[in-house]
This record gives C-alpha cells, structure tokens and sequence, in this order.
C-alpha cells in the first residue's frame, strides 16, 4: 500500500502511553463482514456499514472500499454523472490514480495517500473516472469513499472541495513503534489532520506491524468504527479476531485497542485500519440514493431539484459523442 510513509517511524510524534487505571478501554459492540457488490459502470466495492444500525454510526452514512483490483488494460472503470446533496463525500485513494470533475467546474485528481473532500451541500452534478492512461495500461487500484452527513444548517451550503495531499496529513506512531497512524482530519492525542469539517469527527489511516497493539485515546462524545483494510487482528481489550472486510464497531469509553496478528498473509505485511468516529448529529435521517436529507419531502424536493436541471448540468465538452469542439447549433 503505497499511502504515505516514513522510513523511520521512530522519529515521528508518539501517541501517550494510557493508564489502564484512569482508562476506560470502548467494549466492541460487533463486527460485522462487508457484502461485496459493484458501484458505477462495474467496478467491485465492499458495502462496509452494510447490517449497522444507522444510530451507531451517525454522523456517517455509507463507506466503501474500492477494490483492491489489478485490472487489465482497458478495463479501469469509474462512475457515470450523478447528483448528490446533503452531505459530503470523502474519497481516499490508497493505491492508483482518480480523476474528480463537477458540474461547477470542481474537480481534480488524486493518487497514491490523496483525499479528496467533497461538500456536495445544496446539491451538484459529480463524475469520477480513472484518467484515460490508467484505462489503456490497467494496473492496481484501492480506494475508499467515506459519506459523512451534514448537519440540517448545513445541508444547504454551497459545493466546497478539499483537496488534501498524502503529504499534508498529520503522522504519529505509538510508543513502542509498532504502528504508523496518517490523521486525515480532527484530531488524535493533540495532533490535527489538514481535512476541514462542519461536525467534529475524526478520519486516520493506521498500519500495525505484525504483533504490534495500538490503544488510541477516543473523544468520549464521539462513536467509534475500525474498518479492516488488509490484514488480520483482534478488536478490543477481549481479543476478537478481525480481517479484511470486517467492521468493527465500538461501544462507549474513552480509548479503543486494536491489534495485529504476529503472522499475516505472505501478500499483507502489516495490519491496515481505517478509523473513524464523530459526534452524532442526532437528527432525522431520509436518505435514498444519491441524497441525505432530513424528510421525505426534501428528499422529493432533490429529485426534483435533479430532473429540472437545478443541481446542474453536465459540461459541454463532457457530453457523449463530441469532444467539445463541434459547432453547436
């Protein structure tokens, strides 16, 4: 996984060492294996809050993995035009290159360790695709994409793009070395990740080594989810096993511990996490498709919004069967 690095993780910022007597380790509330299913024009994704009560993982709504696939030339394939409004997506690529492009004229392209944050708010047209090179040579692709709610005073703001570099985030490791954590956005143990939130959440990426335990100091008011990437180890202060596409979640406290396997597959040498938590928003929820609102009606208002052109409309030089430079009549 070529996600950001460092040579040598013990020069990094250390997380603190806890105190198992003032530290309330989160009990793991279940985990659960994400069905593997295809997103846009075919390419396989892992539904990784598929069978989680809504409750438990509010303020977030959908997660993805995307991949891992080692296409063939010709066969890298990516979404086709699609609305979206009411919440903001969080696309991280761990391995491979994606090209963003919107209806506002937003967009851009991240690689390897890149994060691009996307606040769809009152609503716009959105694409994403592989760059043509990437379609004609093939090769390896890994990525998730992470749906966080907005709040009901935000859901209507204008579109806003983070685009956040591999080398922008913030990176620590534990006392002993064994784990190296990437802090997308919010904070962990005093250290700030560059993504800008409208609800206090936070977003890491963590490698445990082989045999390594990490325990994370966790904001009390916030949930907390592991997802597993790569790799095999156990949740929790009991020890339950977790592996790739599993999903674990977490009960209350004030610290979560995880672990890595001291054997992993001869292809996964480490344990690779995908942490989240925020503060839920606790208020109603009506989603459907490509929209996160708070009622039905509004949901019926995006639809409509949608079919009359008001989120919109796709860029000429986009449209099939032209490259832009056609005279128009």
């Amino acid at each position: 996984m070529p996600a950001i690095t460092v040579d040598d993780v013990l020069v990094l910022p250390r997380l603190p060492r806890l105190d198992p007597a003032t530290t309330t380790y989160r009990p793991v509330r279940r985990v659960v294996t994400a069905p593997s299913g295809y997103e846009g024009e075919g390419f396989p994704v892992r539904r990784a809050f598929a069978g989680v009560p809504m409750s438990e993982l509010d303020p977030f709504i959908h997660l993805d993995q995307m991949g891992e696939v080692d296409y063939a030339p010709g066969e890298p394939k990516g979404t086709a035009w699609h609305p979206h409004r009411g919440f903001e997506t969080v696309t991280y690529i761990i391995d491979g290159i994606f090209d963003h492009q919107d209806s506002n004229g937003g967009g851009g392209t991240i690689t390897n360790g890149d994060t691009q944050w996307m606040t769809a708010g009152r609503g716009l047209l959105h694409i994403e695709a592989p760059p043509e090179h990437l379609v004609t040579s093939g090769g390896l692709f890994h990525g998730l994409q992470l749906w966080v709610n907005l709040p009901r005073a935000a859901k209507m703001n204008p579109p806003r793009y983070q685009d956040i570099r591999g080398r922008e985030v913030a990176l620590l490791s534990t006392p002993d070395g064994g784990a190296l954590l990437r802090v997308i956005a919010g904070e962990v143990a005093g250290h700030q990740g560059p993504g800008s939130t409208h609800t206090p959440i936070t977003i890491s990426h963590v490698t445990v080594q082989p045999g390594a335990e990490v325990d994370l100091p966790w904001r009390p008011d916030f949930n907390a989810l592991v997802y597993v990437l790569a790799g095999r180890g156990t949740v929790g202060t009991d020890r339950r096993p977790v592996r790739t596409g599993q999903l674990a979640v977490y009960g209350p406290g004030d610290a979560i511990r995880f672990a890595a396997d001291a054997q992993q597959d001869a292809h996964t040498p480490a344990l690779e996490l995908y942490v989240m938590g925020g503060q839920p928003i606790r208020e109603p929820v009506a989603h459907y498709g490509p929209f996160v609102m708070n009622t039905r009606a509004e949901l019926i208002q995006a639809f409509e919004d949608y079919q009359a052109g008001r989120l919109g409309v796709v860029p000429a030089e986009r449209l099939p069967h032209t490259d832009g430079s056609t005279a128009r009549p």
